[in-house]
C-alpha cells in the first residue's frame, strides 16, 4: 500500500526531497500562487511555520501556474516575490503541475486519498463554484485539485489526514494542525 513517504519533491533549487525524510513530522502539503486572490495566505502560512516548525510541522509549498496562470515567472522569481513580499522560511519546491497529465505522483496519491469535499463558506465560494461550473459542470464530483492554496495535512505516521480547500478559514486549518503536534 502506497504511503506519502513513497514520494519525493524536487526543491526550486533541483535537489530531490524524500517525503521519508520528514517522517515523524506532522506535513503541510500546499500548493500556491503569487498571483491570486488567496495569495495573503502566505501570511498566515508562514506565522503556523514560525509558530510550530519546532513542535514538528513541517509545510512543503508547491508552486503550481495551472489555475488562471496565477503563478507566473521562474522559481527563484516566485521565491523572491515570497520572501519580500511574506519573508516565507518554508521550503518552496519547483514549480509544478497537480491535476493531468504530467501532474506530479504525489498529487496523484494524495487526491486519491483525500478527494473534493466542497468549499468552506467564504466570499469567494460564490465566483470560484461560478466559474468551475461554467468549466465543468459536475467537477464537485471529480478529486481534482479546483484551485491555489489546496493544503493536504498528513499526520506524523505518514496518513493523509484532511484535505483543506483554498476557502477554508486558515484558523481552522491551524487548529486541525495543532490538534496532530
Amino acid at each position: 500500500m502506497a504511503s506519502v513517504y513513497d514520494f519525493s519533491v524536487t526543491r526550486r533549487d533541483g535537489i530531490e526531497l524524500r517525503l521519508s525524510s520528514l517522517r515523524g513530522k506532522v506535513i503541510m502539503i500546499v500548493n500556491t500562487a503569487t498571483g491570486c486572490g488567496f495569495t495573503p495566505q502566505y501570511e498566515p502560512l508562514e506565522k503556523m511555520y514560525e509558530k510550530y516548525h519546532e513542535s514538528g510541522l513541517e509545510i512543503i509549498d508547491i508552486p503550481c501556474n495551472q489555475f488562471g496562470g496565477q503563478a507566473p515567472g521562474s522559481d527563484d522569481e516566485i521565491h523572491e516575490f515570497c520572501q519580500l513580499h511574506y519573508n516565507t522560511a518554508f521550503p518552496q519546491m519547483k514549480k509544478s503541475l497537480v491535476n493531468g497529465d504530467g501532474e506530479l505522483p504525489l498529487y496523484t496519491f494524495l487526491k486519491g486519498e483525500k478527494g473534493f469535499a466542497g468549499f468552506d463558506d467564504n466570499r469567494l465560494t460564490a465566483v470560484l463554484d461560478g466559474m468551475l461550473k461554467k468549466a465543468d459542470p459536475d467537477y464537485a464530483k471529480k478529486p481534482s485539485i479546483k484551485w491555489n492554496f489546496t493544503k493536504f495535512i498528513v499526520d506524523r505516521e505518514g496518513t493523509v489526514r484532511a484535505r483543506f480547500e483554498p476557502t477554508a478559514d486558515m484558523a481552522k486549518v491551524e487548529e486541525f494542525v495543532k490538534g496532530l503536534l
